[in-house]
């Protein structure tokens, strides 16, 4: 796709379904001590700040899911947005879009199994869901839950409790599988996520979930399109950050060097940042990437990057230097084929 196509997400809609901006904000690291050290003290008086600068930014998307918080903390994330929605004038509150997944926990049983969990995430929010998506599919471990599953999410739709339906990590099998019953029942699926970045290119191979998508005429949603953060230009060998993470980083970043050297040539050409390439070649790719942001001083850069896409040129370029590192990142393990 060159920079001269139109951008996923600002096509016509059908009546009724959110619009989806060409870039969201990821808030999976909202309340995850396990990867990204919250704290609640600390960290909740930037979250804060940091939705109310992508508010200022235009960055209106947001989303989140019904597990993100780590043990006790689970659904802090929501409650979080649902903080920041609610000290917004209304007029701000409703031009902002939220999409949460839900999770197809074990005891979360046939079509009703996601009632009480849309309910909570609503009141955690404190507003109806726009995009209600399924986290992962059940294909692989409860085949038979997935349908009556998904039939739940859309009966979410027909009382009100959220204006569309959406997917996340499942492949191209079961992408068509689930399109299709949608069809049937007469509520079109919305979106997909998918884990996709210069380091994790599956969903572009022939026949994989971009391909299938564009087909279908769904939008997808390009989540952990920094790669945790690799594709930043902020780290180096001798920096990288504490914990998990820094393990992964000090193993990668000696053979991203060359990437990240072409991303701040390309990024330098356009007043930009690494970051800002990243997400950019993401929707040279048709995608939306939706980049987590944690701090205040992370917005101007996704901000910035809305300014300009990518050449053809530029993203063939990125392309070839990535095509050996395009399956470099690990993989969700709630992937599905």
């Amino acid at each position: 796709m060159g920079a001269s196509e139109p951008e996923v997400g600002v096509q016509d809609q059908p009546l009724g379904t959110p619009a989806l901006a060409p870039m969201g904000v990821g808030t999976w690291s909202w309340g995850n001590r396990l990867l990204w050290d919250y704290r609640p003290e600390r960290d909740d008086p930037l979250l804060l700040r940091t939705f109310q600068e992508c508010i200022k930014a235009g960055l209106t998307f947001f989303d989140t899911a019904d597990s993100y918080g780590t043990g006790n903390l689970q659904g802090r994330s929501e409650i979080l947005l649902g903080q920041g929605l609610a000290r917004l004038p209304a007029r701000q509150r409703q031009r902002v879009t939220v999409a949460t997944k839900l999770a197809p926990y074990p005891w979360r049983l046939g079509r009703h199994g996601f009632c009480k969990a849309a309910a909570a995430s609503c009141q955690r929010l404190g507003r109806p869901i726009d995009l209600v998506q399924l986290h992962w599919s059940t294909a692989r471990y409860a085949p038979w839950q997935e349908k009556p599953l998904l039939q739940g999410l859309m009966d979410q739709v027909q009382t009100g409790g959220a204006k569309a339906v959406g997917l996340s990590n499942m492949g191209p099998r079961g992408l068509r599988r689930a399109a299709g019953w949608m069809a049937d029942a007469g509520v079109p699926l919305r979106s997909v996520q998918a884990q996709f970045s210069l380091l994790s290119q599956q969903p572009l191979q022939p026949g994989g979930v971009l391909e299938v998508c564009r087909e279908l005429g769904v939008t997808v949603v390009a989540y952990s399109p920094l790669a945790l953060g690799l594709l930043t230009g902020r780290y180096t060998v001798s920096h990288v950050p504490s914990g998990l993470r820094g393990l992964l980083f000090g193993r990668l970043l000696p053979r991203l060097e060359p990437l990240l050297a072409l991303m701040g040539e390309i990024g330098a050409d356009h007043g930009s940042t690494p970051a800002g390439v990243a997400v950019n070649w993401c929707r040279a790719h048709g995608a939306i990437p939706i980049p987590g942001l944690r701090h205040p001083h992370h917005v101007n850069d996704m901000e910035q990057a809305l300014g300009w896409m990518l050449s053809c040129h530029e993203r063939q370029a990125l392309d070839r230097a990535s095509r050996e590192l395009a399956t470099l990142m690990p993989q969700n393990p709630f992937q599905s084929a």
